[in-house]
């Protein structure tokens, strides 16, 4: 079982480096560099699903910071894959709930899942666009109280996140 699992961290830290490095491509012109990165995120997706059916969530206890943290990014980018965010959705939730994974990026994945369902996000988490040079997020349930709720699982407010990411 060790080794097993040292063998997991060890391909959860590859799919994210491949995943960082073709992450270029989801947002390209070319629709052939588009599919590129729709292979690869559903690739890593199935294999995500068969990790989840074997070990459950990859917690840091089980796989190292790196490889849980690789195990979420993988979540995070199953966009075509709803059946494969919501189960990591909900592992992740108990995971939380144990102490064993960060309320943080359980808002993240939330927030996506829901964007991915055609719901409201939470957390304000995800962007759908940049109006006046300002990114937007997607509509939020409750967009009075989105920094305090960001505030509670460790994000920090709306407008320092966006402003990261704004065009200087």
């Amino acid at each position: 079982m060790a080794h097993d699992v040292a063998a997991l961290a060890v391909e959860l830290a590859d799919m994210a480096a491949a995943d960082h490095q073709s992450s270029i491509r989801a947002n390209s012109d070319d629709p052939a560099e588009q599919l590129v990165w729709r292979r690869l995120t559903a690739r890593h997706g199935d294999r995500l699903g068969e990790i989840m059916d074997e070990y459950g969530w990859p917690t840091a206890e089980l796989v190292g910071e790196e490889a849980a943290r690789a195990a979420w990014l993988i979540a995070q980018h199953a966009d075509r894959q709803l059946d494969v965010q919501r189960r990591a959705l909900q592992l992740m939730q108990q995971a939380v709930s144990a102490g064993s994974a960060g309320p943080r990026e359980l808002a993240f994945l939330r927030d996506r899942t829901l964007v991915n369902e055609g719901r409201m996000q939470v957390y304000g988490t995800q962007i759908a666009g940049v109006k006046d040079g300002s990114p937007v997020p997607w509509p939020c349930e409750q967009p009075e109280r989105m920094d305090e709720l960001r505030a509670e699982v460790g994000i920090e407010p709306f407008d320092e996140y966006v402003a990261k990411f704004s065009m200087a």
